[in-house]
């Protein structure tokens, strides 16, 4: 049965499924902690646990997914992957205690770390360079469509189920994709994975998940905690050493020196800090809208949704009309412009301003947004060769995470240090400056992306550009395959 359905489809439908339960998971959990931290009858800051639990798991396997995959093959680690994030929902839902829920959060984050890597790698080897501008239109629907969804879904299941059912909604999604891709998911391997670097996966995975923790818990536990203090400090020493180390490794876990490269490296910049940007304004809006304005977390939900038929729309507009006659240059470029004007405007929403022009910016935010990961996700890998797609796609996606991590800590710590709440006629009434103020920061961080954007060369990914790869085949008279695989341009070049 394998023959009767493309890889490009059977690859695609079981990444982005996997994908999107992965990524939703994390806003939708969020919707539902105050409900079980009543149902456990824990306090608000132990319930934190569960969701960091899960981020800090997840820093921890990013990593390590690259090499999995080129040594068992993708479609092995995939079907793993899914099983365990799967069953690790299941578990979740049945848990009894907040500990128990927690070891179970912290197995979703094993399945999770492994599952995006490996399933983007995937992608990236199966579409052709000059292809893989719909390969970044199929990648872009869960990366910004799941985090829209999650607040609405979560409001829906809290309100009329049971909070359970924010974990269990991800079973029937993981056997799908699980079935469908046992069925059809071909099995290919690379033939020199190398051997397991393990010091650089004690060293990436420990300092990445210490400064995940140490960043998610900075907002709720005050900047100035030991805690957070000592595990940043620790993070970020092991961190160095891993640097270190890895730059002096032949075949290491973490492959720093993909960076060098001039059109990988570039992307990784816009790519951190577009996450901290969008990732970190869904948050703050999510706050807005229930704290600021008085919303319920559905109401909230039903607001933020918007948003993700701005993506949709955006993402077809880039692949099919932009990306071709923009190039990457331009065309992020424009998206990060876009990006900075629709989170800036939502900076000077006051009390009476009416909701639907908050919710026309989160249009216009996911259009921009799919203009900038769309022409990204294309040529991020345009100069990488099929042996390091493995090692580039793990650094692509913890580079991500850890943006969506800094994005949300960066703008909750905005909010605290101007005052969410103020006095105001002797009551205690909710202060929009703060919101305010973070979304101006937010659109800081969206624009100061656009100086790494301005380092992105046209002619490096002109291969993923569809007019210009034609063109150059005509010229050169050889066709498109032969044009793959070619050795990365470096800075130094």
């Amino acid at each position: 049965m394998q023959a009767r359905i493309s890889q490009k489809v059977a690859v695609s439908v079981v990444f982005v499924a996997a994908m999107f339960m992965t990524i939703m998971d994390a806003t939708i959990v969020n919707v539902a902690l105050p409900t079980i931290g009543h149902d456990f009858n824990v306090s608000p800051t132990s319930v934190d646990s569960i969701a960091i639990g899960f981020l800090v798991s997840l820093a921890v396997f990013i990593p390590a997914s690259g090499w999995l995959g080129d040594r068992f093959g993708g479609k092995r680690v995939l079907l793993a992957a899914i099983v365990v994030f799967t069953i690790a929902s299941a578990l979740c839902g049945l848990a009894t205690s907040l500990g128990e829920l927690v070891v179970f959060r912290v197995l979703q984050g094993v399945g999770g770390g492994m599952l995006t890597p490996v399933g983007m790698a995937m992608l990236m080897r199966v579409f052709p360079p000059a292809e893989r501008v719909r390969a970044a239109a199929i990648l872009t629907v869960p990366t910004t469509f799941a985090p829209a969804l999650g607040p609405l879904l979560g409001g829906l299941l809290v309100t009329d189920a049971s909070w359970r059912w924010v974990f269990y909604v991800n079973v029937p999604i993981g056997i799908a994709a699980l079935i469908f891709g046992a069925m059809f998911l071909r099995q290919e391997e690379q033939d020199h994975p190398g051997r397991f670097d393990l010091p650089g996966f004690l060293l990436s995975g420990l300092g990445l998940g210490l400064a995940m923790y140490g960043v998610s818990e900075g907002p709720n536990k005050g900047w100035h905690s030991a805690d957070v203090l000592g595990s940043i400090a620790i993070g970020a020493v092991l961190l160095v050493a891993m640097v270190i180390v890895e730059l002096r490794t032949a075949e290491p876990m973490v492959d720093l020196r993909l960076l060098k490269n001039r059109l990988f490296g570039a992307a990784n910049g816009v790519m951190v800090l577009a996450s901290i940007a969008f990732l970190g304004a869904l948050y703050a809006v999510s706050l807005y809208f229930q704290d600021g304005r008085g919303m319920s977390a559905l109401a909230a939900g039903l607001s933020i949704f918007p948003e993700a038929f701005g993506v949709m729309a955006g993402a077809q507009l880039a692949s099919r009309v932009l990306y071709p006659r923009l190039g990457p240059r331009k065309h992020v470029i424009v998206g990060l412009a876009g990006t900075a004007i629709s989170i800036g405007l939502l900076g000077l929403l006051g009390p009476g301003t009416s909701l639907w022009w908050a919710r026309l910016l989160l249009v216009t935010l996911g259009l921009s947004m799919g203009n900038i990961f769309v022409p990204l996700q294309a040529a991020a890998f345009a100069t990488i060769t099929p042996a390091a797609t493995g090692r580039a796609s793990t650094m692509f996606n913890a580079v991500r995470q850890l943006g969506g991590a800094i994005g949300v800590a960066v703008l909750t710590s905005a909010i605290v240090a101007v005052g969410p709440v103020h006095l105001v006629a002797g009551h205690l009434t909710a202060n929009l400056t703060a919101y305010r103020v973070a979304f101006l920061v937010a659109a800081a961080f969206a624009l100061m992306s656009i100086g790494f954007a301005m380092l992105i060369r046209d002619a490096d990914a002109a291969q993923t550009i569809p007019g210009r790869v034609r063109r150059r085949t005509d010229a050169a008279g050889a066709p498109d395959h032969e044009l793959e695989g070619r050795p990365a341009p470096l800075l130094s070049d």
